[in-house]
């Protein structure tokens, strides 16, 4: 018995939508997961549940003493602690105004195979009142009091 053309048209059409849903649904899944950007506290980072190579953002406050400044480039090193660990990071470029030791600060950036944060960007909090809610909680996570 072979199908009427109307309805071989139809199964056509609904197949043709069918494909090219799940095609932009795959595109639209795949581009958001390349723009994630998980927070990991330092203690995590140092225990290595961090993932290597991959946009993370890491948060806490810096190290007094840590921040050194290149003499001849952008470059600055500096510690980012939660007081449960320590992770160094390697930042090329202008620093916020509020950025200082002993305040808090979220980057974003990859964890390089030495254990070293590059970070393509740096955030310092904005007001004395005020702390990234996700320093916040680390911090908090590591029985540091605010």
């Amino acid at each position: 018995m072979a199908m009427h053309p109307k309805r071989r048209k139809r199964l056509f059409v609904v197949l043709a939508v069918v494909v090219f849903s799940s095609i932009g649904i795959g595109l639209v899944v795949n581009g958001l997961s390349g723009n994630i950007n998980l927070f990991y506290p330092p203690a995590d980072v140092v225990a290595g549940k961090a993932p290597v190579d991959r946009q993370i953002r890491v948060g806490g406050m810096v190290v007094d003493g840590s921040v050194e400044r290149s003499d001849s480039s952008l470059e600055v090193r500096f510690a980012v602690t939660d007081y449960a660990g320590t992770v160094p990071v390697v930042y090329s470029g202008i620093l916020p105004d509020l950025f200082d030791e002993g305040q808090g600060v979220v980057a974003a950036g990859q964890l390089n195979e030495q254990g070293v944060f590059v970070a393509h960007e740096v955030l310092a909090k904005h007001d004395e009142n005020y702390m990234p809610p996700e320093v916040a909680e680390a911090l908090e996570s590591a029985g540091k009091k605010l």
